[in-house]
């Protein structure tokens, strides 16, 4: 898998998140915030990053514009 690298940019400052394997059937997702510099990571083995992206697209749908 390639190593992904993301740029989220809000109101306040950027914010970046990159994804990448980590080990076998496992995703670790870094969320690094420029304003403080601290990376957050998040490891998720398969099924959990598939119900986790579920369950996300779900809120994502629940938001009214």
């Amino acid at each position: 898998m390639a190593k992904i690298e993301l740029r989220h940019l809000d109101c306040t400052c950027d914010n970046y998140v990159t994804v990448e394997e980590w080990g076998v059937d496992t995703l670790k997702v870094s969320f690094y915030d420029t304003t403080t510099r601290r990376i957050t990571p998040l490891i998720l083995d398969k099924s959990t990053a598939i119900k986790f992206t579920k369950t996300l697209r779900t809120e994502i749908n629940k938001i009214e514009n």
